[in-house]
């Protein structure tokens, strides 16, 4: 948990940054699943985000509210992957 607050603190500020365009919060919505951010203070923060900056979040389980507040919200299914297919585990640098 201290972790994912600590990573947040680094991501507010550079969703504070108005010289940046895009910030991509990758397994945001996994980290709200599990109630270690208050989703509240994410969604007061996206809002206060300057007009033109872009937020990507990813991750499975879409908090409501966060789908609700969101612009654009889209799901990818997997087809392929290397877990099922091959029983390949988690790698260093792609999935953590």
């Amino acid at each position: 948990i201290a972790t994912a607050q600590s990573a947040w603190q680094v991501a507010k500020s550079l969703i504070e940054n108005p010289d940046i365009d895009m910030v991509v919060l990758d397994e945001l919505n996994i980290v709200l699943k599990y109630d270690y951010l208050d989703i509240e203070d994410v969604l007061a923060t996206f809002q206060a985000r300057h007009p033109m900056q872009h937020i990507i979040v990813t991750g499975r389980h879409a908090n409501d509210e966060l789908i609700e507040a969101a612009d654009l919200v889209s799901e990818i299914r997997p087809i392929k992957h290397p877990f099922k297919s091959q029983r390949v585990m988690a790698q260093k640098g792609i999935e953590f």
